[in-house]
């Protein structure tokens, strides 16, 4: 191998990736054209093999050190703009494609939503119709509590807010997990789970009624409750989803169909976390403090229902335009 001549040619290829890489450095990677980008990659493997070469070749110290500090300062530049991208591509899928699969996958999500209200219904029908009917679903000393005393439970809460925060949200984030995951046994778990929640919702509903403790109970509720129970139906619409694709894959292959509502299912799974996770700390630290006055609590849920609201109904004007423009050619 002739070391001279080598360099001499190679020599290029190093000079312009260090001009690439300077003006990267100083004004960001926004700076290089699609193309440029291109090219810096291509490059930054092209130097990393010649540094490779170096080494084994024994070529001079100071040529090793110059093309490593290269491959260095391109590994950087090159993944750390990967980096970026991929954090790009998190945060459009928050700002667009999910408000698009909520409104895509919407039906999957009413259904999960009925289910969990005819339980509900059923509960209160029942709990009104038979007093023992209470006691098959709800704690004694939860109903003792509410009956005998006159009280709620949630001032257990006070004091351990940070650790009742953590638990409450990976209680709910393994709820919701149950009911996707219960798709691909035929929905049935994700049916169950979404009944027998609403089972319990309603019969502690009338419990609280019966009691006169209605206002101050849905006081507590509204303000996480806005958040977690459209968290809890869209988990339930990713189960039925999933289950979909396994019985009924239509004009797919269930493999598929499977695969394609599988993904819808992924989808609304990572729009859930988030909102689970807020829900949670609202649960811990705003929802049971009692000197945050029941008019605020109840203007705090209704607020949150109404941003969620707009949230699923935000679409990305650019794509809409582009859409259009198409449509009309």
């Amino acid at each position: 191998m002739n070391i001279q001549r080598w360099i001499a040619r190679r020599q290029a290829q190093w000079q312009e990736l260090d001009i690439l890489l300077q003006r990267s450095e100083q004004k960001g990677i926004k700076a290089l054209t699609a193309k440029e980008i291109g090219t810096l990659a291509s490059l930054y493997r092209s130097v990393a093999a010649d540094l490779a070469r170096a080494n084994t070749n024994q070529i001079g110290q100071t040529i090793v050190q110059e093309l490593q500090a290269l491959t260095t300062r391109a590994y950087s530049q090159v993944y750390r703009g990967s980096r970026r991208q991929e954090l790009r591509e998190v945060l459009d899928f928050y700002r667009w494609k999910l408000p698009q699969v909520l409104r895509e996958t919407w039906a999957y999500t009413t259904i999960a939503f009925a289910l969990f209200m005819v339980g509900a219904l059923i509960a209160w029908w029942f709990a009104w119709q038979d007093a023992s009917f209470m006691s098959l679903v709800v704690p004694q000393s939860m109903i003792e509590k509410v009956r005998d005393r006159n009280q709620l439970w949630m001032g257990s809460i006070i004091g351990t807010e940070p650790f009742a925060a953590s638990s409450i949200a990976i209680n709910n984030l393994s709820v919701a997990f149950r009911m996707v995951g219960g798709g691909i046994l035929a929905g049935l778990w994700t049916i169950y789970a979404l009944f027998y929640n609403g089972i319990l919702i309603g019969a502690v509903a009338t419990l609280v009624g019966q009691n006169g403790l209605a206002y101050p109970f849905w006081a507590f509720v509204f303000p996480h409750g806005s958040l977690e129970l459209p968290a809890i139906f869209i988990a339930g619409g990713a189960g039925l989803l999933i289950a979909r694709g396994l019985l009924f894959p239509g004009r797919y292959r269930r493999r598929d169909a499977l695969r394609i509502y599988g993904v819808q299912a992924a989808q609304l799974v990572m729009g859930i976390v988030p909102m689970l996770l807020i829900a949670g700390a609202i649960e811990g630290f705003f929802s049971p403090q009692e000197f945050i006055p029941s008019p605020i609590k109840y203007l705090a849920g209704t607020g949150l229902f109404t941003l969620l609201t707009l949230y699923t109904l935000r679409r990305d004007r650019a794509r809409g335009e582009l859409q259009t423009s198409t449509g009309n050619l």
